[in-house]
């Protein structure tokens, strides 16, 4: 088996693609610690090397992110043995289903922009923001403002509230004269 490695814009975290489906089409999962990590093998099996502090687990991709005291120079052989090893013994993914995804915090009254606006995301934004070993999850649309949480290399990137504020905000407003501002929302 052999595992493709790709830096992010995130300089603590690291993409790890191991030429299979992880997540699929089930969507994606985030575990900020290892509390948590139990619903998935994997995540649970990466959390035990010392110094990963962040797992997230895309369509094809896993991201790890790194504690500021680990150097990727001994965590990433440790990494990407971890995850041959998982996908070899042809172990899950996940061991339980996702929970359900978290309310929206929507006006009914705006359906139709918060449509436009999730079909942006979709189409122009998500993708771009995969293939940097994140993701962009909307949160929510209230009194013109848009709210969204960063996932995977883009939570704690230093280049992501550029990203929302100069590209994502940006390519909103200009399509969705309703939007004014993006805000980052916390898990």
């Amino acid at each position: 088996m052999f595992i493709e490695t790709e830096s992010t814009p995130n300089p603590a975290t690291l993409k790890f693609l191991p030429g299979q489906d992880v997540m699929g089409s089930r969507g994606t999962a985030d575990f900020a610690e290892a509390e948590g990590a139990e619903r998935s093998p994997l995540a649970e099996r990466l959390f035990r090397l010392e110094g990963v502090s962040r797992i997230f687990l895309g369509a094809d991709f896993v991201t790890v992110t790194k504690s500021d005291e680990a150097d990727w120079q001994s965590l990433r052989p440790q990494v990407l043995g971890a995850i041959m090893e998982h996908f070899m013994a042809g172990r899950p993914v996940l061991a339980e289903a996702l929970d359900a995804e978290e309310e929206e915090d929507t006006d009914p009254a705006d359906a139709e922009v918060v449509a436009q606006i999730k079909d942006l995301l979709d189409t122009r934004v998500r993708p771009a923001v995969a293939g940097d070993g994140g993701d962009i999850v909307f949160r929510g649309f209230r009194d013109g403002i848009v709210r969204l949480r960063m996932q995977g290399a883009c939570s704690g990137c230093p280049s992501s509230s550029a990203t929302l504020k100069h590209g994502v905000e940006s390519m909103l407003r200009h399509y969705v004269p309703e939007v004014v501002a993006v805000e980052q929302v916390e898990a």
